[in-house]
């Protein structure tokens, strides 16, 4: 085993022998060469991963509101696990004990929890996943990329719902959420899911003649449509 020390990673380490034998090895100075990329665990681990993430929304008296969403790598489906104008670490503690009881035996197939590093994600909030054998990954300081899925639902959320509409208040936001996160996982297509949703299931094909039918949701926001023979 080689060590490096700091000078031998600066600006200089030309000159230094040990980096040059890495070099004509095509190994780079860090501490970790080997093992699977971001990507790779990602992409191996999607059916064990769960990510969990704060979005925001200003009602239209000027109140910040929070939701506490939590997302299934594997087939993107979308958990809302509370809304909140204060989200204290207690809250965000209670939140996470309430979407493992709705989650209920499905929680058993989940092994990691993807989060970012913010001070509301306590070491209780913590305890409630390791407790059911559910390992933490915290992402890199200011690398949201890390929890891309996450934070892509934020924003389809934000464009397709959430920019749209004036929000009055919790309750306001929670029925609007409730309707939108329905439409998400049971009728939503998904490049990454064939097209299908989130909850699974396709329109059902029939060589009879059949029609399209609308159905508006969130006041015509947003259509679904289905064939109907």
């Amino acid at each position: 085993m080689i060590e490096l020390s700091a000078a031998s990673t600066g600006p200089n380490s030309s000159s230094c022998p040990c980096w040059k034998i890495l070099k004509d090895a095509g190994l780079d100075p860090a501490p970790r060469r080997a093992g699977p990329t971001w990507r790779q665990f990602l992409a191996a681990q999607a059916h064990a991963i769960l990510a969990i993430d704060f979005a925001h929304i200003d009602t239209v008296l000027l109140r910040r509101l929070y939701i506490l969403i939590a997302i299934e790598h594997d087939r993107r489906r979308v958990h809302v696990a509370g809304i909140t104008a204060h989200p204290t670490g207690a809250w965000v503690t209670q939140q996470a004990r309430n979407l493992l009881i709705d989650l209920g035996e499905r929680a058993d197939r989940f092994q990691f929890l993807i989060r970012d590093r913010d001070s509301k994600f306590t070491a209780a909030f913590d305890a409630v996943f390791t407790g059911t054998d559910i390992r933490i990954i915290r992402t890199p300081i200011r690398a949201p990329r890390a929890n891309a899925i996450a934070e892509r639902f934020i924003g389809t959320l934000r464009q397709e719902c959430l920019d749209h509409l004036l929000i009055t208040g919790p309750r306001h936001l929670d029925l609007v959420l409730h309707e939108y996160v329905q439409h998400y996982n049971g009728h939503r297509p998904h490049r990454a899911l064939h097209q299908q949703p989130p909850a699974g299931g396709t329109p059902p094909r029939s060589e009879a003649a059949i029609r399209p039918s609308r159905r508006d949701r969130l006041g015509g926001l947003i259509h679904e449509y289905v064939q109907v023979a």
